[in-house]
């Protein structure tokens, strides 16, 4: 009995403690860290988080708003659904910086020129998400995520949008993309399969950690520089860009290109059946997810749903579906003009094109030899 007493009072201190946010001093410091990307796909881009700082209230706490749990019922239709939920969790800086040291990703240290009354602000703002409903977030890839979380709580205490993006908004949100994926060809491949129309609008939102680093150097509070210090805690490790044929698109290249040699009517139509798969698939997951970014995927003109019911129907048919699948592929070059990720499409136009003439003029050979008998 008396051993739940002290359990219960142990509970009630610990609660309490966090429920009063200790008033800082003068020597408090808020940074910013921006990390370094990282092999995994989802530290592809870096990371952001916030670092409240002071020794005389025994306090170096990092804030990270980029926190999801692998363990979540249906993790990954929920990540492709949009409804996946990533929290803020707080850890001490020896933590923080040894995860990051371990993985060899460089961390750089922005500090922040801030008064005492909006150091305290963020705060408990900071405590306010972490105790409470705010916690945990639907993640967005643009919209939101541990970047412009933070972007939003720095805003939040300046009380306007004083941090904002200064790197070229001129180009498209997947030409920005494009050379992170430099290491992980399949990855590059895939997600520029997947991505719609709004991945091809300017690229004006403030979303990745190292533009957020770019737009502190810049800003100003008052005319002054916001960043009062910058310096690299961790050196970090270049990522390796070796050439592997497996990992390139010379492999899928080649692998069409036995598709096209074998010549073979089945294997032919098998190929096309499963491009078709592909593009219902484009066409649905649109209509499925609430990532706005796989919205209106014109991959699906190239990948075309018809593709999967051609093996069925008659010479006329065959030929008919043929000639709309030809413009739907023309109008998918013509949208593709200009698109970064046109080099990885080439081989797929190219393959499909070649195929869909071939059985054609096969139908059509079929159909006069018919005729003939």
């Amino acid at each position: 009995m008396i051993k739940k007493l002290l359990f219960f009072c142990f509970l009630l201190t610990y609660a309490f403690s966090f429920s009063q946010n200790p008033a800082l001093s003068e020597n408090a410091s808020v940074s910013i860290f921006t990390c370094g990307r990282g092999n995994e796909l989802y530290s592809t881009f870096g990371h952001t988080a916030i670092r409240i700082k002071d020794l005389n209230n025994n306090l170096d706490v990092v804030y990270n708003y980029g926190a999801f749990d692998f363990r979540t019922e249906n993790f990954y239709l929920k990540f492709v659904k949009g409804d996946l939920q990533y929290f803020i969790n707080a850890t001490s800086f020896e933590d923080f910086i040894f995860e990051y040291q371990a993985d060899n990703r460089e961390v750089v240290e922005q500090t922040l020129a801030l008064s005492l009354a909006k150091k305290q602000e963020l705060f408990e703002l900071l405590n306010a998400s972490l105790y409470s409903e705010e916690r945990n977030y639907t993640y967005k890839f643009i919209d939101r995520n541990c970047t412009t979380m933070v972007v939003d709580k720095i805003n939040a205490i300046l009380g306007k949008k004083l941090i904002d993006k200064v790197d070229d908004k001129s180009i498209s949100y997947r030409s920005l993309l494009y050379p992170y994926f430099d290491n992980h060809f399949y990855y590059k491949l895939g997600i520029n399969i997947i991505f719609g129309v709004k991945t091809d609008s300017k690229a004006e939102k403030l979303f990745l950690p190292v533009e957020l680093m770019h737009s502190l150097d810049q800003a100003k509070v008052n005319q002054k520089p916001i960043v009062s210090k910058k310096e690299t805690l961790v050196e970090g490790a270049t990522l390796s860009n070796t050439f592997s044929f497996v990992n390139s698109i010379y492999f899928i290249a080649l692998i069409l290109l036995v598709i096209v040699v074998i010549n073979n009517k089945y294997v032919s139509l098998i190929y096309l059946f499963i491009s078709g798969i592909l593009g219902i698939f484009l066409c649905l997951v649109g209509l499925y997810s609430d990532h706005e970014e796989v919205l209106w995927n014109y991959n699906a003109l190239l990948f075309n749903p018809l593709y999967c019911i051609l093996g069925l129907l008659s010479v006329v048919w065959f030929r008919k579906m043929a000639t709309i699948c030809f413009l739907t592929t023309l109008l998918y070059i013509a949208i593709m003009i200009g698109k970064p990720h046109l080099p990885l499409m080439i081989p797929f136009i190219l393959a499909n094109n070649y195929i869909l003439l071939r059985l054609v003029k096969q139908a059509k050979k079929a159909q006069d030899s018919s005729s003939k008998s």
